[in-house]
């Protein structure tokens, strides 16, 4: 969803504080909900600012753009190591400690291909069959 241009902020900051009416009204006037009216006119009361605030949600990238080359020559180098021994080789090389699953998306966000595990699975010892 885009944000509201500031001349439009404006707008309604201007119409608040030279009329006399209601936020409910105001929101009503504007087409926008009253929420968006409300925090309007904190971040104007707090901060003077009225520009839309620039971050958005989500998780922010845990390591610098430098670490991640670092991760990409360490996948490289060692292909054959599982994320648990790539997450201590990190931690070695740069002295940050990353949980197995950031490694994971981490590799992931670098596209990087991993072979899978291929030793074969085991049967289980001891069972017999009844004939």
């Amino acid at each position: 969803m885009k944000s509201y241009p500031v001349e439009f902020r404006q707008k309604i900051l201007d119409c608040y504080y030279n009329e006399p009416i209601s936020q409910r009204q105001l929101a009503k006037r504007f087409c926008v909900t009253l929420s968006f009216v409300q925090k309007l006119l904190k971040q104007s009361r707090e901060t003077g600012d009225i520009r839309p605030k620039t971050y958005r949600c989500g998780r922010h990238l845990k390591l610098t753009p430098e670490q991640m080359i670092a991760l990409g020559e360490l996948i490289e180098a060692n292909n054959d190591a599982t994320l648990a021994e790539l997450s201590e080789l990190f931690w070695q090389r740069t002295g940050i400690v990353l949980s197995v699953a950031t490694v994971a998306r981490m590799a992931e966000r670098l596209r990087m291909t991993r072979p899978k595990n291929s030793t074969p699975s085991r049967k289980r010892a001891g069972k017999s069959t009844k004939t």
